[in-house]
């Protein structure tokens, strides 16, 4: 950075000395004695002046990044969990796997506040079922909070709010048809893609880990405001079918699901919320016989115990 003295303004004082007549100083002006001390004096105090904006600037220059440089920021602090998974989950799901390996099962489980999920058992797609309602829920309320939809839309015989309840709460399929067309289906594939999954509602196929990255995402407020995830999340809460993670899941832990069931198909996506932290499970069988049967219920029963005796274990105290 270059610096620019400060320079006086041209004044009478820097002009050039009239000599007199005669060898005596003019009344008023400077003999050849006092002229050089101001000359002097006035050297020393640009001397100074320059001094003192040159250290500014230094010190400007210094305080500045060069061009191009990356300047450090302070890294954000994660909030910490109560609990993480410990190693041995995955010999208690091993166990019940194995013990139930008439079924095809996947299982997903994801901090809500931490990183990937981590997966056990069967990570291929399996037919969604009723648990991509929440997919088709959070798109809608997406065009909503764009301007592009409204609560108060006439659908069906009722209004979309209305819709959106019987939805998720009910698993209605009249009001998953009618919300999907209101969404569009190639718009429900952009929007399932803009969260980082791929999706086709023609085909209804997600993996575990794909489930419990929409819920993670809606629990941390990442798809919705404030107001509809709320709603949202209200409406997971004594639904229909009870009896599946929320039967399995012991009292003070807080569950937010929606349950799925299609041919062989019998599935759970949940939010086990406890002591400050919550964690995405989803479990994902497929009876190869093609219908469901108690077997399945039980073993997402089993599943989800062991889960929270490793998430949440008794006597564990908050922060």
């Amino acid at each position: 950075m270059s610096v620019h003295p400060m320079v006086p303004k041209p004044g009478r004082e820097d002009q050039p000395p009239r000599k007199p007549m005669s060898g005596t100083p003019a009344p008023g002006e400077a003999g050849p004695g006092r002229a050089q001390g101001k000359r002097r004096l006035l050297v020393l105090a640009l001397v100074v002046v320059l001094v003192i904006v040159g250290t500014i600037a230094l010190a400007v220059v210094r305080s500045e990044p060069p061009s191009g440089a990356v300047v450090p920021t302070q890294p954000a602090v994660p909030a910490a969990p109560v609990a993480a998974a410990p190693p041995s989950l995955q010999d208690s799901v091993d166990d019940i796997l194995s013990e139930a390996d008439e079924y095809r099962i996947g299982l997903a489980l994801a901090d809500v506040s931490g990183g990937a999920a981590r997966t056990f058992g069967d990570q291929d797609t399996f037919t969604a079922a009723s648990t991509a309602k929440i997919l088709t829920a959070a798109a809608y309320y997406h065009l909503v909070e764009q301007g592009q939809a409204s609560l108060d839309e006439p659908m069906g015989d009722y209004d979309a709010a209305f819709q959106l309840k019987a939805m998720v709460k009910d698993s209605n399929n009249d009001s998953w048809l009618l919300l999907m067309e209101a969404v569009g289906y190639p718009q429900l594939i952009t929007y399932a893609d803009s969260i980082g999954i791929t999706y086709d509602p023609e085909q209804n196929l997600l993996t575990a880990a794909d489930m419990a990255l929409v819920l993670k995402k809606l629990y941390a407020g990442e798809l919705l405001d404030k107001d509809n995830t709320d709603q949202l999340l209200s409406f997971m809460q004594d639904t229909n079918n009870e009896d599946l993670i929320p039967a399995g899941s012991r009292t003070g832990v807080d569950v937010h699901h929606k349950y799925g069931e299609v041919s062989g198909e019998l599935h759970d996506a949940a939010l086990l919320s406890y002591r400050g932290s919550t964690f995405a499970l989803v479990i994902y069988t497929e009876n190869p016989e093609g219908v469901p049967d108690d077997g399945q219920a039980e073993v997402i029963r089993d599943l989800t115990r062991a889960v929270e005796d490793a998430l949440f274990p008794v006597g564990l105290t908050s922060k």
